[in-house]
C-alpha cells in the first residue's frame, strides 16, 4: 500500500510539472516522503537520502516559481548555458561516485554505484526543473529509463512501471516546456 500511494503521488506531481503548474510541488513533497520510506525498506539507501534532497529542492523550487508565474499561472522557461549545463553534469558525476564510494564501502547497499549515481545526477535534474530549464526533461527521461532497469532487478514493479509512466510523462513535458519556452 506505501509503494502504491508513492506511485499516486509521483504521478500526479510530475503530471503538474509537465503542465508548469505550481501545485506540483507540494504534491511532490507527499511523494518523495511516502518514497523515502520505501526505498528504505529495500536498502536503496541513496535512493532513500535523495528522497530527502528532493524534498529541500522541491521546497526551493515551489518559493522560485512562485516568483515566476505568468498570469494564467504558469511558470516562465529559463535557458541553460552550455558551461552551465557542463559544470552541473560534472559536479553530479564527482558527487555520484563519493556516494557510491561511501555506499560500498560503509554500508550493505544493494547496488551502491548505479544507485548512487543516479541519486546525483537526479539532484541536477531537480535543480534544472526548479530552475525553469527544458533540459531537465532530456536528462530526466535518461534517469528514468535507467531507474527503470534497477527497479526491476530489486523487485518494485509497481515503481518501474511508475518509471515508464515518467517517461512519457517526461516527453510530455518537454515537448510543452519547449513550446512555452518559444513563446516566453
Amino acid at each position: 500500500m506505501l509503494e502504491w500511494s508513492a506511485v499516486a503521488f509521483s504521478i500526479l506531481g510530475v503530471w503538474l510539472m509537465a503542465q508548469r503548474h505550481l501545485l506540483a510541488w507540494p504534491v511532490g513533497l507527499v511523494s518523495v516522503g511516502l518514497y523515502a520510506l520505501v526505498f528504505a525498506q529495500v536498502r536503496l539507501y541513496s535512493d532513500a537520502l535523495l528522497q530527502g534532497a528532493f524534498a529541500l529542492f522541491l521546497l526551493y523550487g515551489w518559493l522560485t516559481w512562485r516568483w515566476q508565474l505568468h498570469d494564467q499561472g504558469q511558470i516562465r522557461i529559463a535557458p541553460l548555458p552550455a558551461r552551465q549545463c557542463a559544470r552541473d553534469l560534472g559536479i553530479g558525476l564527482v558527487g555520484g561516485l563519493g556516494l557510491g564510494a561511501l555506499m560500498h564501502y560503509h554500508t550493505d547497499a544493494a547496488l551502491p554505484w548505479l544507485d548512487a549515481l543516479l541519486a546525483a545526477f537526479s539532484l541536477v535534474a531537480q535543480w534544472w526543473q526548479a530552475r525553469r530549464h527544458v533540459a531537465t526533461w532530456w536528462l530526466w527521461i535518461v534517469l528514468d529509463v535507467v531507474y527503470i532497469g534497477m527497479y526491476l532487478v530489486k523487485s518494485l514493479h509497481v515503481t518501474a512501471a511508475l518509471y515508464l509512466l515518467f517517461v512519457g510523462l517526461a516527453v510530455i513535458g518537454l515537448r510543452a516546456w519547449r513550446k512555452a519556452a518559444s513563446t516566453d
